[in-house]
């Protein structure tokens, strides 16, 4: 008998096959077991008849436990009412490993603390499978649509020396004899270098943000897709951004509905994420919110509760565009029709999901980049080589940052980032 994954049964109908993977749970009715199946593919129901096996075959399945790794052979038969279409009528059972103790997630009513001390088993759920294959193909995604437009990938450095965004969220260390560095926050400045031998490039990578923050929506560890282009402009990074985030939902909705479906995700809502998308300024946010009953005035930040009062009157995402100058990054070039902003956008996802990019034009300018260094109160001479790239052949450049982790989030309806990666990293866990 050929080896079948569960994803491919379809294709085998009537023959007999032999699949390797684990038993989810089981149920007995006397003279019948019935298997619930998993191989990391996908879930089958396998039967096992008193009738139709030997003795053997049956005291096996009964003293299976839940997630004995088991190889089972049978007939591959055609049953409408089942996932995928499928099932599997159980010939032969070969035992890998039956576990000693009883699997400890086997109830629907699990605290969440213990789900996630118990991460590296929690993974094996329906939920977090379907979950992580969302994942899989939202990152594939990602790297199909700057492959498809002639993008290069570059692999930007996880320590550096040089300060991307705060300096009050970095986790810092001793790097030998070159004394203090950092975990990237970002790895835009890299990029920046990149697009000016290269002229578009991207990168897909771990960054860290040391911030104490426990909300629903932050990871201190989390994945992050950059771009960054040679010559485009504000408006040209916008577009770009629109074209990513409207590809990426379109292609997730083609290749894992399945996925979205058993997450019972509303997929109408989805559909509706075609650009252009509705744009409005930090200025007009800011009213927007004093309408609605928030205590907040022009300079101060957008929170959480802020971004979802601002989404929740769009179906799509929104582009919040032109923040002030002094609430932002060292490195955006400010609005030439108004000092006071600078030419940048968060793009704020629906349905109460938040910011889900971070974008700019860059300063281009030496010696305006020089001032806001010297404004930021940060080393010049870590920047040596970051100013070098407005001394050789500058050019206005922009790009975005986007939080992956967030995506996954938004696309899947979750109600905590902490499902959206496989190990989550959050203020209080490290463990497993």
């Amino acid at each position: 008998m050929d080896w079948v994954y569960i994803s491919q049964l379809s294709k085998h109908i009537g023959e007999d096959i032999e699949i390797r993977g684990w038993l989810r749970r089981k149920r007995s009715s006397g003279k019948i077991h019935f298997l619930f199946l998993r191989d990391g593919t996908g879930f089958v129901q396998g039967i096992v008849e008193k009738s139709s096996v030997s003795e053997e075959v049956f005291r096996t399945a009964k003293k299976l436990k839940m997630e004995s790794s088991i190889i089972v052979k049978g007939t591959v038969k055609s049953e409408e009412r089942a996932p995928g279409g499928v099932e599997l009528l159980v010939k032969e059972i070969e035992v890998v490993s039956i576990p000693e103790y009883e699997f400890p997630i086997n109830k629907p009513d699990h605290g969440i603390d213990f789900l996630m001390d118990n991460r590296h088993l929690w993974l094996r759920t329906q939920r977090q499978f379907h979950i992580l294959k969302v994942r899989h193909e939202i990152i594939k995604a990602i790297r199909d649509f700057y492959n498809e437009r002639e993008f290069v990938l570059v692999d930007t450095p996880i320590f550096t020396g040089s300060i991307g965004e705060s300096a009050g969220n970095l986790f810092e260390l001793d790097y030998f004899d070159y004394g203090k560095a950092y975990l990237a926050q970002t790895g835009q400045l890299y990029l920046e270098a990149a697009c000016m031998a290269l002229g578009k490039v991207y990168n897909l990578g771990p960054t860290f943000r040391a911030e104490k923050s426990k909300t629903r929506r932050h990871l201190i560890e989390f994945w992050m897709n950059e771009a960054e282009v040679a010559y485009y402009k504000h408006e040209d990074n916008i577009k770009l951004q629109e074209e990513l985030v409207s590809y990426v939902v379109r292609k997730v909705l083609e290749n894992a509905h399945e996925h979205l479906g058993a997450l019972k995700r509303d997929m109408k809502k989805l559909e509706k994420i075609v650009p252009p998308f509705p744009r409005i300024t930090y200025t007009e946010a800011i009213e927007l919110l004093q309408k609605k009953g928030f205590n907040v005035s022009w300079g101060d930040d957008i929170g959480g509760d802020e971004e979802t009062a601002i989404a929740e009157e769009f179906d799509r995402p929104v582009v919040v565009e032109k923040y002030p100058r002094k609430m932002k990054a060292f490195y955006m070039q400010p609005d030439p029709e108004n000092p006071d902003v600078v030419l940048c956008d968060d793009m704020l996802a629906p349905e109460g999901y938040g910011e889900i990019i971070g974008a700019s034009e860059r300063i281009w300018q030496k010696e305006v980049l020089v001032k806001r260094i010297k404004e930021f109160g940060l080393d010049l001479d870590s920047y040596d080589w970051y100013l070098d790239l407005r001394e050789y052949g500058t050019v206005p450049h922009s790009g975005f940052g986007m939080g992956v982790e967030r995506v996954v989030s938004w696309i899947c309806g979750l109600e905590h980032v902490r499902e959206a990666i496989p190990f989550a990293r959050t203020l209080y866990r490290i463990h497993p």
